[in-house]
């Protein structure tokens, strides 16, 4: 089956957070959702995730809505359901427990075998002073290759 790589990001992501742990989930879609990821019309920079219920749910992901769906469309920003182990549940559970700390999606992909998954990391809120730092580190490595290039 050959078929476009589809690669949404989510770029604000590192900018804006500490990231500490990974995951890879599954989602739950409908027929016309997978089909508008399959052609890249999807977006999770407003999105964000959450707890409930012994579930993970990702909240504020924008699909758009197949052009070819007819009634059988899906809304663009339902709560979607992201599959993952008891264990990692658990973890993440565990982890949402503490002020401050959150669920960000990174990266929605199609897998190998044609299924869409999500990366999403655990993830700390940054300070100013350490946007600050991230930025001059930033702006430090483009001067050095830039004199590296010369």
């Amino acid at each position: 089956m050959a078929q476009k790589e589809v690669n949404i990001r989510n770029k604000k992501a590192r900018f804006e957070y500490h990231l500490l742990d990974f995951y890879t989930a599954g989602m739950q879609l409908t027929g016309t959702e997978i089909k508008s990821i399959r052609k890249s019309k999807a977006s999770i920079l407003e999105a964000y995730c959450v707890f409930d219920r012994g579930e993970v749910w990702i909240r504020n992901m924008h699909i758009t809505e197949y052009e070819n769906g007819s009634f059988y469309n899906h809304k663009p920003r339902t709560d979607r359901k992201l599959l993952l182990n008891k264990k990692e549940i658990k973890q993440i559970e565990k982890f949402l427990m503490v002020k401050g700390n959150t669920l960000i999606p990174l990266k929605l992909f199609l897998s190998e075998k044609g299924w869409a998954k999500l990366e999403i990391a655990c993830a700390q809120g940054k300070k100013l002073h350490d946007k600050r730092q991230d930025l001059k580190a930033k702006d430090d490595r483009r001067e050095m290759d830039r004199a590296l290039k010369k």
